[in-house]
């Protein structure tokens, strides 16, 4: 093969030093086909590509190998053969080649239709008051001087980029509820839908695509506030990618260095007033994104809600106060 150093070598010979032909296949030992090509191409590289790779043993086998790779992909991981299985079952049907023409194939075959079904990725957008992300995160912070790891919830509005963070000391199904109900209290509204990923205070059963079984209760909750839930993909966080980023800036910006409070409610009241700071000081690209802080902390002025109001379950409504969870009462 005509490597780049020789085709360098006799162009320089050529064109600088002005040698002949025939000097040059003296010298460097190539045929004078090849110093033509050179001269003639001006290329300084030249590659061999194969059209077609011919199969000879493989060849008429190529459609079943195909049915067998295409029904062995369908199967569930714990039920799926190797290509060294798929070999023996075709040398049952009287294949006569070797392993290695079917394993390479088979990647082949693999790589090919990997990237006809590589999964796109496309940026959300979302309108006011569509929709919100919820996600926990932990955090190490020094309570009375012990050094204890909290529970923080975060939430997400999609649209404003307005975010609500409140430790916890766990993960309880009751201090969701609080955490919702204390966000919308500072949001002054609830959105459409709620984005979550499939924590077991939520979610009871995953199925296949998009179904899910919610915990009860978290539907009282959902129904009070009149929140379509959304659970996202499993291991899928780019669904709710702007609360998972949230986490990162919150423990960048708030819990670095560690905080150090006497209380809870120490601590949340300065976390609430340090997300209206960081709302209040957004650059100036997100300045056209309206967020209705009228009546929280700092005395905000009123401003007109892009989001419905936060809706109270009327007693009237065939049940009574004790049957909502207690944050919602």
């Amino acid at each position: 093969m005509l490597i780049v150093e020789t085709i360098a070598k006799i162009r320089r010979a050529f064109f600088v030093q002005g040698k002949s032909i025939k000097a040059i296949c003296r010298e460097l030992r190539v045929s004078r086909k090849v110093v033509r090509k050179v001269i003639r191409s001006e290329a300084t590289e030249f590659r061999y590509e194969r059209e077609a790779q011919p199969l000879p043993k493989i060849g008429p086998w190529r459609d079943k190998l195909d049915q067998l790779l295409l029904a062995n992909e369908g199967k569930t991981s714990r039920e799926r053969l190797t290509l060294i299985r798929l070999f023996e079952e075709l040398r049952g049907l009287g294949y006569d080649g070797g392993y290695d023409a079917v394993r390479r194939y088979g990647n082949n075959w693999r790589k090919e239709r990997g990237a006809s079904t590589a999964a796109a990725y496309v940026p959300l957008s979302f309108a006011p008051g569509e929709a919100y992300q919820f996600d926990w995160s932990h955090e190490v912070v020094l309570l009375s001087g012990v050094t204890v790891i909290v529970k923080a919830a975060h939430v997400r509005l999609c649209h404003s980029r307005m975010l609500f963070v409140r430790t916890y000391p766990r993960e309880t199904q009751e201090m969701v509820f609080d955490a919702h109900d204390r966000a919308f209290a500072l949001f002054k509204g609830a959105c459409q839908r709620g984005i979550y990923d499939n924590m077991k205070t939520a979610v009871e059963t995953i199925f296949v695509g998009k179904g899910r079984l919610y915990n009860r209760r978290f539907l009282q909750m959902c129904s009070h506030y009149l929140v379509d839930p959304v659970a996202c993909t499993p291991a899928s966080g780019w669904e709710k990618g702007q609360v998972e980023n949230q986490v990162g800036l919150v423990r960048e910006r708030f819990f670095t260095p560690r905080l150090r409070f006497k209380t809870y409610d120490e601590m949340n009241a300065w976390l609430l007033d340090k997300c209206v700071a960081l709302r209040q000081g957004a650059s100036p690209s997100g300045a056209d994104r309206t967020d209705n802080l009228g009546g929280v902390r700092g005395g905000a002025a009123e401003a007109c809600s892009l989001y419905g109001p936060v809706r109270r379950l009327p007693l009237g409504a065939g049940g009574s106060v004790e049957d909502l969870p207690g944050a919602l009462r």
